[in-house]
Formats: structure tokens, C-alpha cells, sequence
């Protein structure tokens, strides 16, 4: 059995058509949601971007004793599992993080591809001076990242140069090579559309044709109001562009596995690690990067919700699943479909009882986190259920701040530790407050300790460490 697995970055699950998006074009995405199970409750675990590809790689909830960082050595990852299992297994990313600075992550793969230059990807010298899009001080990293990419994209041409384009046509090549094989695993993991921000013109005017300010293509993360109401509309029509964009080419790749005669009898599945804050919250970004440091912002729906779509051979019509699920499950779902051996390593639960329709749920809560090594109020989880969800950060009696040292995004950065009542956790009732305005911790205390029990419990049967979990045995 052939399988397909698309990771896009910080693409947005409520972006989509199938998810209710009534104003971004995804046909290609959207034609492949209507022979596809379609999960209306999937939840990122592991945050952010290489924890995430981490936690998809074995199966395990690895916020518990891992960060930003290589490829455990110990680690048992899908890639391998499946070339002992007689698989061709094929890697063709343009996500730098997850291979730059010896990070591994194509381990066990039979083959790799890298292609070279997104985001501060350490890859052209030149053009020695770049022009910014936009004031220095409006762009996260604009010198380290901003420039650096400015340089690797001076030569684009045409859309086709684009890094989403390059990576999706390198797999339909693949494809073109590889079809007859009849046990394959193609592994494609595109950056895009995360920042920056700039796909091409056509694409952004389909958004908000006529602007005439700033571009905003990598707008510093944290607190939004350095933003005007024209910019911040701009910057939603830029990563609107991004998503249609990742939808032509996502489109070229099923279309030559249309083309080859493979496409309904190959495994198809497409997902993402996160969201992104576009003003929710009063925030732009996945935290606050600024002069002084890095601060973990809490993890809400528009970040935790994450799209899954799996087409099955022979798919008639989409299926919607109402279960809870997360990436860990991801692994054990693709072994238990081309009947691997469980390598018994694995947190999560095969999908397949949901697919077939023996089981309507597996789990009654999700766990989404930044890693929780840090100590307490570093980072906080997230515990959703169909009805609350609560975002908690262990407990610290101290106040005031300390800091340490993170790695943020490859960049080893001061972290701000907040404690005392910067920390208090916050519970939120999601059908009569699904944007999450109103805090009801105290209203309805008795629900987030149950939640917190179950959060504890959790920890515990994955096994971590008591170090990182006796800060968060208590509310």
C-alpha cells in the first residue's frame, strides 16, 4: 500500500473550505476533503514546529522530556519502522528547522531531499545589501531572518520558484519514478504558509486588491497594536495568498498521482502543526519575541485546532469524524493500515477503529503543549474537551520574573518565567464562548480541578519525569 503524508506549517484549520472558510480559495484541498475523512476535532500536541514533527515521528507525546532539539538518538521513529517492514520511505522537505544544525529528522529515511532556503535557512551570501519590505522595528528578527531571506529568494523568477512550488513538483517527480512501487512512504513537509509572507501578487489581490502600505511579510510577534486596521487586514490577505498557494501546489502533486493512476489506491493524508494568531487575543505570532527575551503566550483554539484530512483507497465520499484526536495517533494509524509491527513505543492510538466506524471516540480530552521542562509558568498545556478547555501553567507560589535561556526557533534566546498570579489558569466554556473572551475559572472551579486530575493522570501514563511533573500536581 502506497501512502502520502503533506504537512503544511501554521496553516490555519479554519482556513479551509471544508472547515467553513467562505472566503479563501482551497479547491485542490477541498476536492481531496470530498473522498476523505475529515476529523472535526484534531488538536496539535507537541508545540511548536520541531516538537510537533518530533511527536509525529514516534507517536509520542514528547512535551513531557523533549524541546526544540535534534532527533533523539533513542528515539524508535515511523521511517524506520516501515523500511523494516519492506517500505520505500522518502523525505522532500523545504522546512529548515527539522534538518539544519544536525536536527536528523530524516533519519531512517531511505532518501531525502532539502529544498534549500526558507525562512533564515543559512543558504545565499548575497546580494550583499537588501531592501526591507517594511520599518525594521514592524519585523520579528528583520535582520537575522528577513534579510537572510530576502537573499535566498533574489534569484525567484516565476511561481514555480516558489519554495511551496519546488517541494511539491520535486514529489510529483518522485512520483513519476517511484509509482510502480507498490509500498511506498512519501513524506512531504512544506514550510509554507508560514512567514514569511510573500506568494505572488495575483494571489494576494484576490485578498485585498489596491493596498498601498507596508509589507508586513514577518510582522514581530506579540501584542498587535504597532499594527494599523489596514496593515493588520493586509497581513491576513498576505497569508490568505499563502494558503491558496499551498493549495495550487498541493493540488500539482494529487494531480500526478491522479495522473498516474495511483491516487485511489494510495493513503492520502494532510495535515498541519499549528496555528497562528492573526489580532485574536490582541496578538499577532505564536508568542512574544521582543528586545528582551522570548515569552510562551497561551495556547487557544485558533493555535490548538489543526485540519486532518486521511483518503483511504477506493474513498467514495468524505466521512466526518467527531473523535478527538492528535498527531501521536498519526503513526500508530499508518502502521496498523499496512499491517507494520508495533514497535510498542508508541502514546498514541490507531485511527482505524474510527475509519471503519467500530469506535466512535478514543480519548475524552486532547493535551496541547509547549514543552513543560521548563519548570512551572514557563510554558503552559492546554486540555480540551468537546465542552471546556483549560490553559494551565503549574503551580508557583513565587512573583515577579526570572529567566533563563531557550531555544526558540533554533535561536537560543533569555525566557521570561513568570509567576504568582501572571500565571493563573485560565477555563473557558466553548459552546457559549467559542472566541474564549470570559476566564470562568472561578466561576466553575470544580470543573477545571476535574480537568486538572485528568491532566495529571495523562502526564503520568506517558510517563513523565517527576521533575517537570511536581510543579503541576496541584491547581
Amino acid at each position: 500500500m502506497r501512502i502520502i503524508l503533506i504537512v503544511s506549517d501554521t496553516f490555519r484549520r479554519d482556513h479551509l473550505g471544508c472547515y467553513g472558510n467562505n472566503w479563501i480559495s482551497t479547491p485542490h484541498l477541498d476536492r481531496l476533503a470530498e473522498s476523505s475523512f475529515i476529523f472535526d476535532h484534531a488538536y496539535t500536541g507537541s508545540f511548536p514546529t520541531v516538537p510537533h514533527r518530533a511527536e509525529l515521528m514516534t507517536g509520542r507525546f514528547v512535551f513531557s522530556y523533549y524541546d526544540w532539539a535534534p532527533l533523539p538518538v533513542n528515539e524508535v521513529v515511523l521511517a524506520e519502522v516501515l523500511g523494516e517492514a519492506g517500505y520505500i520511505t522518502m523525505m522532500i522537505a523545504d522546512t529548515p528547522h527539522i534538518l539544519q544544525d544536525g536536527y536528523h529528522f530524516d533519519r531512517g529515511f531511505s532518501g531525502w531531499q532539502w529544498i534549500r532556503g526558507q525562512e533564515n535557512d543559512r543558504y545565499m551570501t548575497d546580494p550583499i545589501e537588501v531592501e526591507l519590505p517594511c520599518a525594521a522595528q514592524k519585523l520579528r528578527q528583520p535582520d537575522r531572518t528577513v534579510r537572510q531571506y530576502l537573499r535566498n529568494v533574489s534569484q525567484r523568477a516565476e511561481e514555480s520558484d516558489y519554495f511551496v512550488a519546488q517541494t511539491m513538483s520535486a514529489a510529483a517527480r518522485w512520483l513519476e519514478r517511484n509509482y510502480k512501487c507498490e509500498k511506498f512512504f512519501l513524506y512531504v513537509d512544506t514550510f509554507d504558509p508560514h512567514e514569511p509572507w510573500d506568494p505572488p501578487r495575483w494571489y494576494v489581490d484576490l485578498y485585498d486588491k489596491g493596498y498601498e502600505g507596508e509589507e508586513i511579510i514577518y510582522p514581530a510577534y506579540g501584542p498587535c497594536n504597532y499594527l494599523s486596521a489596514a496593515e493588520l487586514k493586509h497581513i491576513r490577505a498576505l497569508y490568505a495568498g499563502e494558503v491558496t498557494l499551498v493549495d495550487r501546489w498541493v493540488g500539482h502533486l494529487l494531480w500526478k498521482a491522479e495522473d498516474l493512476g495511483i491516487l485511489e489506491d494510495t493513503i492520502i493524508i494532510f495535515t498541519s502543526d499549528h496555528g497562528f494568531y492573526f489580532g485574536e487575543h490582541d496578538l499577532i505570532g505564536k508568542g512574544i519575541i521582543d528586545e528582551n527575551g522570548f515569552e510562551a503566550v497561551p495556547l487557544y483554539m485558533e493555535m490548538v485546532r489543526i485540519p486532518l484530512l486521511i483518503h483511504l483507497p477506493h474513498a467514495q465520499k468524505f466521512r466526518r469524524i467527531d473523535a478527538i484526536v492528535q498527531p501521536a495517533d498519526l503513526m500508530p494509524t499508518i502502521l496498523e493500515l499496512v499491517s507494520a509491527e508495533d514497535p510498542g513505543t508508541m502514546h498514541g492510538e490507531s485511527l482505524l477503529s474510527l475509519l471503519r466506524g467500530e469506535k466512535r471516540s478514543l480519548r475524552e480530552h486532547a493535551v496541547s503543549s509547549w514543552p513543560i521542562i521548563h519548570g512551572p509558568g514557563a510554558r503552559r498545556s492546554t486540555i480540551t474537551t468537546r465542552e471546556w478547555t483549560l490553559i494551565y501553567g503549574g503551580r508557583w507560589v513565587g512573583s515577579g520574573e526570572t529567566a533563563e535561556t531557550a531555544l526558540v526557533d533554533s535561536i537560543r534566546r533569555r525566557e521570561r518565567l513568570k509567576g504568582g498570579s501572571d500565571v493563573r489558569p485560565e477555563l473557558y466554556h466553548l459552546p457559549s464562548d467559542p472566541e474564549q473572551c470570559e476566564n470562568v475559572f472561578d466561576k466553575h472551579r470544580g470543573v477545571a480541578e476535574q480537568l486538572h486530575r485528568e491532566y495529571v493522570q495523562f502526564l503520568e501514563s506517558i510517563g513523565t519525569p517527576e521533575e517537570h511533573l511536581r510543579y503541576r500536581r496541584e491547581l
